[in-house]
């Protein structure tokens, strides 16, 4: 005698086999907005949401990046520093005008601005893998050093691209758009989905979940941690060249204080996402969501009159601690 599943039933097993901890930020997404246009109805206009992801474009670009290094299992500090000192190294060569061509410099800036998050991202991954120092220590050490040197080359005050026609060329990164799309909104895209594909498409990707999970087992199993641990660092570089790159046609300068708390929105932005702090898992879409969830309230706080904006930070740091706490009560649950 055959028995029939009744649809409440298959209702039941399909919610329970949907993992909350990738769903759950898309859904605090919509309830946000939902409740942001409950707030104020400018809100959910497209020109607000437009300038909310051009502006979340910086942290939502470094997020993916510190998607890799947290599901490897380490942590980096020092982003929001790197960013004032690849940033400044990158306007201070613009000012130089070595080629006539202001196209030629801003092309040349950029992947000078490119090589130098690399490098940056290496340092950090030699430090840690290499000299066999915790993550924590390193970057906090780099986050000094970057500061230092930024405060060094600007003299403790501002460095501001000087040429007006490279400046005029270059605000178009920031500013233009394609077919009616900020490029900064597009420019985030097209990380978030490279960086899917390396994360979910490919050997590399796995070997970086494997790491976060258990470096023994990935070790025994043949996998080249320090190498995988390296290139997380450098794709974390990589990542903060690109936010450099659409910041700094934003202002076009740069001081020793730009990027200051970049790192705790990025590292809430992961959280947030639903990646493991403590590594195993990766959600780089969800960085991206965590990213605009963080923006989202800023514009929230910045349309309404409930909470002072000068709050945000508080705000962001009370957003990590409930994140974790949801966190841990689905990984308990699944």
């Amino acid at each position: 005698m055959s028995t029939q599943t009744s649809p409440l039933t298959s209702i039941r097993r399909t919610l329970s086999s949907v993992d909350m901890r990738a769903v759950a930020p898309f859904i605090a997404l919509i309830v946000l907005i939902i409740a942001g246009a409950m707030v104020n109805p400018r809100f959910v206009g497209l020109d607000n949401l437009a300038n909310v992801a051009t502006r979340c474009a910086f942290i939502a670009t470094i997020a993916v990046g510190a998607t890799f290094v947290i599901s490897s299992g380490d942590l980096d500090l020092s982003v929001g520093s790197m960013v004032a000192f690849v940033a400044s190294v990158m306007i201070l060569f613009m000012n130089t005008q070595v080629f006539a061509s202001p196209l030629m410099m801003v092309l040349t800036a950029v992947l000078l601005a490119m090589a130098l998050g690399a490098l940056c991202g290496l340092f950090n991954g030699v430090l840690t893998t290499k000299g066999q120092l915790e993550p924590f220590i390193v970057t906090l050490g780099t986050m000094g050093i970057f500061r230092g040197l930024t405060t060094w080359l600007s003299q403790g005050g501002a460095i501001t691209l000087q040429a007006q026609e490279q400046q005029a060329l270059y605000r178009e990164v920031y500013f233009g758009r394609f077919f009616g799309v900020p490029w900064p909104i597009l420019i985030t895209l097209a990380v978030a989905l490279l960086g899917s594909l390396l994360m979910y498409r490919t050997r590399f990707g796995r070997h970086v979940v494997a790491v976060g999970s258990n470096r023994e087992v990935a070790r025994h199993s043949g996998i080249n941690v320090s190498r995988v641990r390296l290139y997380a660092f450098m794709i974390q570089g990589l990542t903060v060249a690109v936010a450099v790159i659409l910041y700094v046609p934003r202002l076009g300068s740069t001081s020793s204080t730009t990027g200051t708390m970049w790192e705790l929105q990025a590292i809430t932005a992961v959280v947030i996402g639903g990646t493991a702090l403590k590594g195993g898992s990766g959600r780089v879409w969800g960085s991206i969501a965590g990213a605009f969830i963080l923006e989202l309230v800023g514009n929230i706080m910045l349309l309404s009159n409930f909470i002072s904006e000068y709050l945000l930070l508080a705000i962001q740091g009370t957003i990590i601690i409930l994140a974790m706490l949801v966190q841990r009560s689905l990984t308990r649950r699944a």
